[in-house]
């Protein structure tokens, strides 16, 4: 699992979480390094696909961002291409 350093994912109780766990990896990303994050590239793609929507209301914006994520789960190429576009190499992770 590639994780950004959000104090939640950093917390002892996910530090615990994941000692629990041997079979999980997780590769903690630099500080700040939006380009290392694949879902930097998502929120972007999905941002692209509603650049000419106009939603009248919170509920009809959440709607449309529900569908597009939803769709986008089924589309494995186009998410394996966002995490190619990091250059990371995840077969190899230094670990936590």
């Amino acid at each position: 699992m590639v994780w950004d350093r959000l104090n939640t994912h950093i917390s002892k109780t996910m530090k615990a979480l994941v000692a629990e766990r041997e079979w999980l990896t997780i590769v903690l990303l630099p500080g700040y390094a939006p380009e290392l994050n694949p879902v930097e590239a998502l929120w972007a793609h999905i941002k692209r696909s509603l650049a000419n929507v106009a939603a009248r209301t919170l509920t009809e914006l959440e709607t449309l961002l529900r569908r597009r994520l939803e769709a986008l789960q089924y589309r494995h190429g186009v998410l394996g291409g966002f995490l190619a576009g990091t250059g990371l190499d995840l077969d190899r992770p230094d670990g936590p």
